[in-house]
């Protein structure tokens, strides 16, 4: 999302479960980055903790990704969900979302970008207002797009520079 860039579209509907929370749907366009670095980005867990301030450690998430032609046309799919096992020990003053799921789909815009479409959930839990998680979600879910393009921007150098 180049400054000047429409931000993108955002909706929400109560979760599935009873819980007061929303899920999120995402459509948007990253003007400058393909749709493969975007996946590259996007599943690279060592480097997600460069660029997402919220990645403190370890993840204890499932994430599968998938390149699909349908039609002619190529997708980048990322689903990623909780785990209700986990191989790393919960930190005090660290928050685990415990409940989180998270679909992305992202195509070519026909230019030099990449198309977005992202349906987002997750459930930090503890005592935090459901009203401060869902403005936290409807605020941050933008930020996110953008620290993402910032990342896809700087993945080339810091690929070079981890050989």
């Amino acid at each position: 999302m180049q400054r000047g860039a429409p931000l993108p579209t955002m909706h929400c509907r109560p979760s599935v479960a009873e819980t007061g929370l929303y899920e999120y749907k995402v459509f948007g366009t990253l003007a400058s980055c393909s749709p493969e670095v975007c996946a590259d980005v996007y599943m690279d867990l060592d480097y997600r903790k460069h660029w997402d301030s919220y990645v403190k450690g370890k993840y204890v998430y499932i994430r599968e990704r998938r390149d699909l032609q349908v039609n002619g046309r190529k997708f980048w799919v990322v689903l990623a969900r909780s785990s209700l096992v986990s191989q790393c020990p919960e930190k005090s003053g660290v928050i685990r979302v415990k409940e989180y799921k998270h679909t992305v789909v992202m195509e070519t815009d026909g230019a030099q970008g990449t198309k977005v479409f992202m349906i987002y959930f997750d459930n930090p839990g503890g005592n935090i207002p459901t009203w401060l998680i869902n403005w936290a979600a409807k605020t941050g879910v933008p930020g996110f797009l953008k620290d993402m393009q910032d990342a896809c921007a700087k993945y080339p150098s810091y690929c070079e520079n981890r050989k």
